[in-house]
């Protein structure tokens, strides 16, 4: 029997206005995934330009403060205003879907959370409007550079400002998900019943609420130093410009988990339903998924082996330790798919190439972890090579396989197979390209966050090559963009369930009406789409 679920509270204005007024959590999704996508290709376009200009020697596009200000801009926009937007984006509208509830706890704190983040990203982007921008800080803003005696302009302030605002936004969306999730479950979906992927939520909300107001802290004492007199960073006036590697570290590592755990979440959603075959070890994925998020808190000071402010020792053996549940997860996705019934449409193309590139990642990580080996990588293209393998060739890849599972769901159209099996192939064959030359740049010696390079040094062409593959990529995005506006000229055709899936955003219609569901069936497993379709004699698709 199925449960009837509770009427809906109100209804969306129509057309613009209701868009821009509403509290509906599927809107609200769509809304941080499609500013987040925007931002991924303002990105791309700086990336694009640092390769441009690294290509060969010599200036060819910009100066260095130039390219400081696309290296900045490129770091700050991939990481903050669009990875971490994107996990948010999601889900927005999946997990209310997920635990079977008609909305977020706090819908209108939710449309705040994302028109503050909208209003913080273009205060970000607007310090490319004012003279100087916010050259040679990087995104990491490390001080003194970053101070008012080597950055003067109002461009950092921006920079400041506007990241205030989207961390602040990042922490009550937090808040929202955790009273969401807590707070919402429909009868009979017990902690251990839910989704992989709203576990993943709701450990990455924790791990919000404790990495980004650091961050919001530390930015605000370094607004301090530049304006009211203060001495936080000042090593002259009794401060410590070290102080601001900690601050800043100890947000940044965990924001790295920040954006990975959701979308090891949407991995693990789409490898169990493309393998037709329930997720092996949901209780380890759990744990190993708590045990990520606990240890990322202790491997801050990775970043800093050279500094020889803090204890080597102690946390490169935290950081190798944080390899152990992510080995637990790799182990149990293969299981998964081990003996399943595997197809291979798009999203399952994407998360395959999520299991590979982001495990060349998570070596190369190993590998930096060593404070012997990081003294002598430190600041090298092999640290660059190695953040865009976890990065890129983790969340973005996971990005693109969720974008591709869900996009029936939100829509009621599929995107074509034709051109996302075109671009997976673009995207694979240009990561590669970009991205394994740079170990090799890194070991020779290459410093990153450089606008030139001398001829002498023989790095010329895997500069070329690096630079071909990063043109592959930026055209690689090309399909994507005609898939998704070759879909929505097309009116909706998809059922509840395109996929096969097992949880219950699949028991929804697509897309979800206001309310999102009209009825639900009993919660007795992890997989109750599955066992009312196996209760009603249709068993599972093959």
């Amino acid at each position: 029997m199925s449960t009837i679920v509770a009427p809906v509270h109100g209804l969306e204005l129509p057309g613009l206005t209701g868009w821009l007024t509403t509290t509906d959590h599927k809107r609200i999704g769509i809304l941080y995934i499609t500013a987040a996508f925007a931002f991924f290709l303002v990105g791309g376009v700086l990336a694009e330009g640092m390769r441009a200009e690294l290509a060969v020697p010599g200036i060819q596009l910009v100066g260095e403060q130039g390219y400081d200000q696309l290296f900045t801009m490129h770091g700050t926009i991939m990481l903050l205003l669009f990875g971490t937007p994107m996990a948010i984006g999601l889900a927005n509208y999946v997990v209310p879907l997920q635990i079977g509830t008609d909305e977020m706890s706090f819908p209108r704190v939710n449309a705040l959370s994302f028109w503050m983040f909208l209003t913080g990203s273009l205060i970000v982007l607007s310090s490319f409007l004012v003279q100087g921008g916010p050259a040679a800080i990087g995104w990491t803003g490390y001080v003194p550079l970053s101070d008012a005696t080597y950055e003067p302009g109002v461009g950092v302030d921006l920079w400041i400002v506007g990241l205030i605002l989207t961390g602040l936004s990042a922490v009550i969306g937090a808040v929202n998900f955790i009273a969401t999730i807590y707070g919402r479950r429909t009868p009979g979906m017990t902690m251990f019943r839910m989704p992989i992927f709203t576990w993943n939520i709701l450990v990455t909300a924790l791990l919000i609420l404790f990495a980004f107001p650091v961050l919001t802290a530390a930015l605000a004492m370094l607004f301090i130093d530049r304006h009211l007199g203060g001495t936080f960073f000042q090593p002259a006036l009794g401060g410590s410009a070290v102080l601001w590697q900690h601050l800043f570290w100890f947000f940044g590592h965990p924001e790295v988990y920040i954006l990975i755990l959701p979308f090891f979440g949407v991995i693990t959603e789409i490898v169990s339903v493309f393998s037709r075959k329930p997720i092996f070890g949901y209780a380890a994925f759990v744990f190993a998924t708590i045990a990520i998020a606990s240890l990322s808190m202790s491997v801050w000071a990775h970043h800093m082996f050279t500094t020889g402010a803090v204890s080597n020792p102690f946390f490169a053996i935290a950081s190798f330790a944080i390899a152990v549940p992510t080995g637990i997860k790799f182990f149990n996705w293969i299981a998964t798919m081990w003996r399943g019934h595997l197809t291979f449409e798009t999203p399952m193309l994407w998360a395959v190439g999520f299991l590979y590139l982001f495990l060349l990642g998570g070596i190369t990580g190993i590998i930096v972890a060593s404070p012997a080996l990081d003294y002598h990588l430190q600041d090298t293209y092999f640290v660059v090579a190695h953040f865009h393998n976890t990065l890129i060739g983790g969340s973005v890849f996971a990005i693109f396989a969720g974008i591709y599972y869900w996009f029936p769901k939100m829509t009621g159209r599929r995107l074509s197979e034709t051109l996302g099996r075109i671009q997976f192939g673009l995207w694979v064959v240009g990561f590669t390209l970009t991205f394994l030359p740079q170990y090799e740049l890194g070991l020779l010696g290459m410093p990153r966050r450089i606008a030139d390079y001398a001829s002498a040094t023989g790095w010329t062409d895997l500069n070329v090559a690096s630079t071909v593959g990063a043109v592959i990529l930026g055209l690689g995005v090309v399909p994507f963009l005609v898939a998704v506006g070759e879909a929505l000229r097309r009116p909706p055709d998809q059922g509840p369930d395109p996929w096969g899936g097992a949880t219950l955003e699949w028991w929804a219609d697509s897309p979800p009406p206001p309310g999102n569901f009209r009825d639900l069936p009993p919660v007795r497993s992890v997989r109750p789409v599955f066992d009312a379709r196996l209760e009603a004699g249709g068993g599972a698709p093959t």
